[in-house]
């Protein structure tokens, strides 16, 4: 069965971990994400963005999740990642989803509370947990792009008004984090984070984690992200393998020759990112 993040992310919350949510494309992916996270003993969240739902299908990938779920004894999430309306979100909950994450940061304050608001409203008749976005992270998420100039860290005071407000099960925060690639290292406002910690008691979520550091993101569990979101730092394993195939075989031809490579790299990585969450061994 597909679980709701909510009770993954209390747990990862408890016990001081945090939940790995990986973007997924397809079969391929979803399948060496799950293979991964089952053979270290991992909870693991499957993220869906609109591009993808729009280029798989949101049943066909919800009934992939269950079928890996009946296979594996570990807790697995299907995640609607960064949707932009209640319109997009509302036949995917009714097709069973189980978590969702709307992103209206892009909108004035009040009108985020109101968009996201009306989410939860409909979301939790559903035991629909709901993760909503407080500030802007620069970078590019599916067609969402916010230049250097206009990110917004997330507001300490602000974040616990609109958890308040918004009646949300997790809140993703800015404090430094990209979509994306980044130029240079990335500095983390930690001291921001500790001060969310402080005001905010429901699970945090890190967008844009591809690209920092192991220890940086260790440092962002331990004051309290319960769930790390990652994307960019599996399609390039995985779209690497493939290319390497060609490199070396111009003339192949058998998608099974080319995705097998693929699919072990994208593997690797994932296993990686599972423990640098510290999430191996906490399936339940």
């Amino acid at each position: 069965m597909i679980r709701s993040t909510r009770y993954m992310l209390k747990d990862a919350q408890k016990r001081n971990y945090a939940v790995p949510a990986f973007n997924v494309y397809n079969l391929e992916t979803m399948r060496a994400v799950v293979e991964a996270a089952n053979e270290l003993k991992s909870p693991v969240i499957l993220a869906l963005t609109p591009g993808t739902i729009k280029f798989s299908g949101d049943v066909f990938m919800l009934d992939m999740a269950r079928h890996f779920s009946e296979m594996y004894d570990i807790p697995i999430a299907v995640h609607l990642d960064h949707h932009e309306t209640f319109e997009g979100i509302r036949p995917v909950v009714l097709n069973g989803v189980k978590s969702v994450m709307i992103d209206a940061s892009m909108k004035p304050y009040e009108e985020n509370i109101e968009t996201v608001r009306q989410v939860v409203d409909f979301a939790h008749r559903y035991d629909v947990s709901v993760e909503a976005e407080l500030g802007k992270l620069v970078g590019k998420e599916e067609d969402i792009v916010v230049d250097e100039k206009d990110a917004v860290y997330t507001d300490p005071d602000q974040a616990a008004d609109f958890v308040k407000r918004t009646g949300i099960d997790s809140l993703a925060v800015a404090i430094g984090t990209a979509h994306g690639l980044y130029d240079g290292e990335p500095k983390l406002d930690m001291e921001r984070l500790e001060a969310i910690r402080e005001r905010v008691d429901i699970p945090l979520v890190l967008h844009g984690a591809s690209g920092i550091p192991d220890a940086m993101v260790k440092a962002c569990i331990k004051q309290g992200i319960t769930k790390v979101n990652i994307a960019t730092e599996l399609k390039m394993p995985f779209s690497r393998a493939i290319k390497e195939v060609f490199d070396h075989n111009p003339d192949a031809y058998d998608p099974r020759k080319y995705l097998t490579p693929a699919i072990d790299a994208l593997k690797e990585a994932a296993r990686k990112k599972i423990r640098m969450c510290d999430s191996d061994g906490k399936a339940r």
